[in-house]
């Protein structure tokens, strides 16, 4: 994924040395230049060093950011010196631009106090804090209160701050479908259309039977469906699905992938169980699991807010989701337990991938009805696992989101599964109950629970739980 492009305000104030200002310059260019960031900043022509400390200063700062309002992702504050807090403020209020804010405040060395070298932005962050809250802005902070531009901290803040304004973009623009009604054994997969919409997220939907109707008037020797049975058959192991599964998987990916061009679609949740195998004949977890791995997120169930929440965790990442059960305990460890299900991840988490069948469905829609469904197995590895939901009682859209790690301890079983080790397990499972979540989850290979939870609680106004932050 791009890394995007930030718009940069060097903070000065005019009885501070200027030398910082310049030195801050030429070390942010270098920086950003390095973890391919793009800027958008006052050039020392058009201010003096670049930087904003006038109301002028101000003037030209929101003028240059509005000009590049359509490829803006975030802004960030550095501060070389105490900075001159009311032009950062107005430069982003003339702006108009509503994206995530990072501040950064260069370190004092103790043997450079003099004013030939003093910063003071020590205490200059705290004045521009305190500027953005009255001017109504919300910001990140770095973990260090002080951190060098050219710092390994500071760059792992930048590399964060990046993640939190994916979430944000991301999520206040999806556009998701919803194939079928959700089965009717799962009030657990319901969820607010109109909640989701009033935070930008908007839900398309269509009924199976559209599908299955547009899929059977395919013919076998349909271009589209040829091309489809082949991309299954390089995706995953197919050896033990019967041709004419393969056909209607491929029929159905087909009408899908059409449907969701043409309302620009990003992600989908679809009724999995029992309509589609009483009248299709197949699981279409495989066609799922090739969405997700393409960046198009694909969870089951209908479960809108499900996929949510794997979008969220892929924005941040930049690696593909799945969709989880917390299934089971693991043993007697009291921090393990089994995630599990029957089964669309992507590929990513499946290295022995291959197509099978979903025993548990099969025992009462016959197996034979249920050939796509996945198997494999999820090796070692880091973990970030969140769940969004809408809370219709409170009118309000909650989450909780953490980290944890894939272990490799062994497990006997069918569908896809993994071994997952989280801190203070227990916790979390009287949180999920206790505020009643879903049993629904998302997982992504990766470690990015610190960077959803500022996006969601911090911008998005969402009420977070981050586990063990």
């Amino acid at each position: 994924m791009a890394n995007g492009v930030l718009a940069v305000i060097i903070g000065n104030r005019d009885f501070f040395p200027d030398v910082l200002v310049a030195e801050a310059r030429k070390d942010l260019i270098k920086l950003l230049g390095e973890i391919n960031i793009e800027s958008v900043m006052l050039t020392p022509e058009e201010s003096k060093l670049g930087a904003v400390e006038t109301w002028q200063d101000a003037k030209r700062c929101g003028e240059l950011f509005k000009k590049n309002a359509d490829r803006i992702s975030g802004i960030l504050v550095c501060l070389p010196n105490f900075g001159d807090e009311k032009a950062v403020a107005d430069s982003i209020r003339l702006s108009g631009l509503k994206v995530p804010i990072l501040v950064q405040a260069s370190p004092d060395d103790l043997d450079q106090f003099g004013l030939d070298r003093r910063r003071d932005a020590f205490c200059g962050k705290i004045s521009v804090c305190n500027n953005l809250r009255q001017y109504g802005f919300r910001y990140t902070l770095t973990y260090e209160h002080t951190t060098s531009i050219l710092s390994d901290s500071f760059r792992k803040d930048l590399v964060s701050f990046l993640q939190v304004c994916r979430v944000q973009h991301g999520l206040s623009r999806t556009r998701i479908g919803a194939v079928g009604a959700r089965p009717n054994a799962f009030n657990t997969t319901r969820y607010s259309e109109k909640l989701l919409e009033q935070a930008g997220i908007s839900v398309n939907t269509i009924d199976l039977s559209e599908i299955f109707g547009r899929a059977a008037e395919l013919r076998d020797g349909d271009k589209r469906v040829a091309q489809r049975i082949e991309r299954i058959k390089s995706y995953a192991d197919s050896s033990a699905a019967p041709a004419e599964s393969l056909l209607r998987m491929a029929r159905f990916s087909a009408v899908l992938d059409e449907w969701m061009d043409d309302l620009g679609l990003e992600a989908t949740a679809i009724q999995c169980w029992s309509s589609m195998q009483k009248n299709f004949g197949v699981n279409v977890c495989t066609i799922m699991s090739m969405m997700s791995q393409r960046m198009m997120p694909s969870a089951c169930e209908v479960d809108i807010a499900g996929v949510v929440s794997m979008y969220a965790l892929q924005l941040a990442s930049g690696r593909p989701s799945a969709l989880v059960d917390w299934n089971n305990n693991y043993g007697a460890d009291p921090n393990k337990c089994v995630f599990f299900h029957c089964g669309n991840w992507a590929k990513e988490f499946l290295p022995d991938i291959r197509i099978g069948t979903a025993p548990i469905l099969g025992t009462t829609l016959g197996e034979e009805n249920t050939v796509g469904a996945l198997m494999g197995r999820t090796p070692r590895g880091p973990l970030t696992y969140g769940r969004i939901s809408t809370d219709d009682l409170t009118g309000t859209i909650r989450a909780y989101v953490g980290d944890g790690a894939f272990t490799d301890d062994p497990l006997d079983t069918f569908g896809t599964k993994a071994v997952v080790e989280i801190p203070q397990l227990r916790s979390l499972m009287q949180h999920i109950c206790k505020h009643g979540f879903e049993h629904h989850a998302a997982m992504n290979g990766s470690q990015c629970a610190s960077s959803v939870a500022e996006a969601l609680g911090n911008y998005l106004g969402w009420d977070v739980y981050h586990h063990c932050a």
